[in-house]
């Protein structure tokens, strides 16, 4: 975290660990604000990949599952990295700030992804740098977030994956039962933003109220627990935009490509509440009678405490084990997970699989 960006918001009341805002002091009521009310939430605990280059484009079509030449100045995009086996290696949010490309994505996988990506640069002009540091970055979600803007900034994102710049900051509108945009910008800018729409009555809030909204939203992330453990279709990425299937060659797209069209998929992502103990973590086994692989029924893939107590999480889940009704965290006979709405379908040919 930016050390300038972290004094400002320990101005603002928030307690910081580890690189991410813990909360402003009052986690319980935070969390019912990000769920009905409008809400600031600093992104500092996601890190940043700059690349750049004349060849940029081309190498990043090369290794993503989405389609790259989608991405401009007014698009932006959800794209997986994949393993050759098409298990997913990291999950990036793709858009443009200055004429780069930026992949956003959870702090903790930011130096292995680097790492694994430099390595298949080779001779392309490409510059892959971490860009953490030189961009502020924070969520703004609720009924008036999109009134805020135009306020403060003259112009928001009317439709979800839709971008644009004002005042050289890049606004960038996600998907959510609310209104919700992210924002990357100059530390100056963004300093004064944030305090023009903390006046105006969005609150700060803290990082797991930001993820809150990432659960309701059905959008999936990777975590160092979960890297390689899920192809994209497991976590519904297909289903928010983040895979193309006419794009051509990329790294896995043979496995992403046979289980689309070829496959049986047995296993997909869920919403859930689960009133446990324990926080559920990324990667925490689930189990149910009626798994039929014998090896679980599935894993988390995100969680975050609920306002009406609990936790929400995303979890892929055997079809047969959700259909059932019976999945527990951790061991059978443990806390029982209750299967929600996700705010999308599921594919035809999923739902009969």
């Amino acid at each position: 975290m930016n050390s300038e960006w972290q004094n400002f918001l320990e101005q603002q009341g928030a307690t910081i660990t580890e690189g991410e805002v813990r909360d402003y002091g009052d986690r319980a009521a935070e969390l019912e604000q990000a769920a009905e009310g409008d809400s600031l939430c600093d992104l500092s605990h996601e890190a940043l990949i700059r690349a750049s280059g004349d060849d940029a484009s081309s190498f990043l079509q090369g290794q993503l599952t989405n389609d790259v030449r989608n991405v401009s100045a007014t698009r932006h995009q959800l794209s997986s990295y994949c393993n050759p086996k098409g298990r997913m290696l990291a999950l990036f949010r793709l858009f443009m700030h200055d004429e780069a490309y930026n992949l956003q994505l959870p702090a903790s996988l930011l130096a292995p992804t680097l790492k694994r990506l430099q390595m298949f640069v080779l001779m392309a002009k490409v510059q892959l740098e971490d860009a953490g540091d030189t961009l502020s970055r924070f969520a703004l979600a609720g009924p008036t977030a999109e009134k805020l803007l135009q306020k403060h900034l003259a112009a928001a994102p009317r439709e979800e994956g839709e971008a644009l710049s004002a005042d050289g900051i890049t606004v960038l509108r996600i998907a959510g039962r609310q209104p919700r945009f992210i924002l990357h910008g100059p530390l100056t800018a963004m300093q004064s933003l944030w305090q023009s729409l903390r006046d105006d009555g969005a609150a700060p809030v803290g990082a797991e109220a930001g993820r809150l909204l990432d659960i309701h939203a059905g959008l999936p992330a990777v975590y160092p627990e979960t890297s390689e453990a899920f192809v994209p279709q497991m976590v519904n990425l297909q289903l928010v935009g983040g895979v193309s299937f006419k794009k051509g060659c990329y790294t896995g797209q043979e496995v992403v490509a046979r289980m689309q069209y070829l496959g049986k998929l047995k296993r997909r992502m869920y919403l859930a509440h689960v009133d446990s103990e324990q926080p559920p973590r990324p990667g925490d086994e689930l189990t149910s009678p009626h798994s039929a692989s014998g090896q679980g029924a599935g894993k988390v893939v995100s969680a975050a405490q609920a306002p009406q107590g609990g936790y929400d999480l995303l979890c892929v889940i055997e079809i047969a084990a959700a259909d059932s009704g019976e999945v527990y965290l951790g061991e059978i006979g443990g806390a029982t997970l209750t299967i929600e709405s996700l705010p999308y379908a599921f594919e035809p040919q999923q739902a009969a699989s």
